[in-house]
């Protein structure tokens, strides 16, 4: 529950108040005794007692004419739409939705100890380990990508990475109920743009890394702009952990150097070394070795942000050790093995950086013939069709099938045709999916070949003018075929 006069208080601190006007009328004489019983963006999901937050680019007055009819009493807005209701004007509707939800659902993250990465790759794998590290001896919430859990029990698909402020407030309320001490989540840079988490301070941020990715019309105007929106995680953050390795580092060190902080990675005390397919050593904070299910540099790299930031809060590396030892991630180097012995990598390497990383990890394990599964989705990141090629063309011993990777409201075999302009040989296109993979699971004739499957990783769905269609997953449809 939340009244108008609380409302007014958290906009006028935040200088984001305009005025309550009804009908291009100003100054409207609010009732004092008005309470919200319900906070919503969604107008199908309104009553009477309901605030009403009007957002988006795509909205329409019909919109909410329609909320109207159904009780709709007050809403929330930058413009008055004259609707026969009264509006709270704000300067930044976004600001205002998360402030105001925050205060509604009762300060949860005040509850919760809250670890959050940010990178362009690695958020969900990290997220992962902290996850299975704070569940040794603490009951951890999870947002991520791939996965969310408010309980420790059930499971289900997030939607977004970051979910958008009202929603991310009532799954923190829900978390905090359930028992929850502590929340792991991934904070993309999507979340800062749309202020997704505007007032919010994390009690660990995490930068894993930054390469270009997300630039476009409807994403980020430049890579300044999206490395600017990734910085900010380490501006709301009482402590942090970054990458000593990655690109720009020095502008982030800069950054941070007045608030407590661990690097890690060559240029810093906390490296690994020993580093096998399973194990590997860490020196400084988490000294000690470690046994890991994932393979791959990157993946220990990820381990050991996690550990640095679940150090920050106090946990032991008994825990720290158990946790990595015990992740696995869903589509995240998954590894099946056919009847002739052939490995199939099932990865969500969905970005230029990613797909070389992948590729780096399972060349050296298998000499023989390696096929890669591939596509980009529609609509967003298209900067990465040319990356991919650009990828594929660095590394002969591939032989890449392009194919369908949520296309959206793209032709699928125009995206294929576009990432093949950018492959120095000839690439073959098989658009549909599932036909893509068991093409290249019958290519295969030893234990030395291999199948990489790239992109989707877990994703049980294709993303297809702008909804959401059947997909088996391709796990599942690469296991008929083994």
């Amino acid at each position: 529950m939340i009244t108008i006069a609380d409302i007014l208080e958290i906009l006028k601190k935040d200088q984001n108040f305009r005025d309550i006007v009804l009908n291009d009328t100003y100054h409207y004489d609010w009732s004092e005794d008005k309470t919200f019983q319900k906070l919503s963006y969604d107008s199908r999901d309104v009553d009477s007692e309901t605030l009403f937050f009007v957002k988006g680019a795509n909205f329409k007055p019909d919109y909410l004419e329609k909320a109207v009819a159904a009780g709709l009493g007050y809403y929330v807005a930058e413009k008055d739409y004259q609707v026969g209701i009264p509006a709270i004007l704000v300067n930044d509707v976004r600001q205002a939705m998360s402030l105001i939800a925050k205060a509604f659902y009762g300060n949860p993250q005040d509850d919760l100890s809250i670890i959050a990465f940010t990178g362009t790759k690695g958020k969900t794998t990290a997220a992962y380990f902290a996850y299975n590290i704070l569940a040794e001896h603490h009951k951890p919430a999870l947002l991520s990508t791939m996965n969310t859990t408010l309980d420790g029990k059930t499971f289900f698909k997030s939607q977004l990475t970051t979910p958008e402020s009202l929603d991310l407030f009532a799954m923190m309320a829900q978390a905090r109920d359930n028992g929850r001490t502590h929340l792991v989540m991934e904070v993309s840079s999507q979340a800062y743009l749309m202020k997704r988490v505007y007032g919010l301070t994390f009690d660990v941020g995490v930068f894993l890394n930054i390469s270009p990715d997300h630039i476009g019309p409807i994403e980020h105007p430049s890579f300044e702009d999206y490395f600017y929106h990734k910085r900010l995680l380490m501006d709301n953050s009482r402590a942090v952990v970054v990458n000593s390795d990655m690109d720009h580092f020095a502008v982030v060190a800069e950054q941070v150097a007045n608030k407590p902080h661990d690097f890690y990675g060559s240029k810093s005390d906390n490296r690994i070394t020993n580093s096998k397919a399973f194990s590997f050593s860490l020196t400084g904070t988490c000294a000690g070795d470690y046994s890991i299910q994932l393979i791959g540099h990157f993946n220990q790299e990820n381990a050991t942000a996690a550990a640095l930031a679940c150090y920050k809060l106090g946990i032991t590396l008994e825990d720290i050790q158990a946790g990595i030892a015990k992740t696995s991630v869903p589509g995240r180097m998954e590894v099946l093995t056919q009847k002739n012995g052939a490995k199939v990598f099932i990865d969500y390497a969905h970005n230029g950086d990613s797909l070389e990383k992948l590729l780096s990890v399972v060349e050296p394990h298998q000499s023989g013939n390696i096929t890669l599964i591939i596509g980009a989705t529609g609509n967003k990141g298209e900067s990465r069709r040319k990356d991919f090629g650009k990828v594929i063309s660095s590394h002969p011993r591939i032989s890449p099938i392009l194919t369908a990777d949520d296309p959206n409201f793209e032709d699928p075999s125009a995206i294929c045709a576009e990432i093949a302009e950018h492959i120095n040989r000839p690439a073959t296109i098989i658009v549909d999916r599932a036909l893509a993979i068991k093409t290249a699971l019958a290519k295969t004739k030893t234990s030395d070949d291999a199948v990489i499957i790239a992109g989707k990783g877990a994703d049980a769905f294709q993303l297809v003018n702008g909804e959401r269609t059947a997909y088996e997953g391709d796990r599942a449809i690469a296991s008929k075929y083994l």
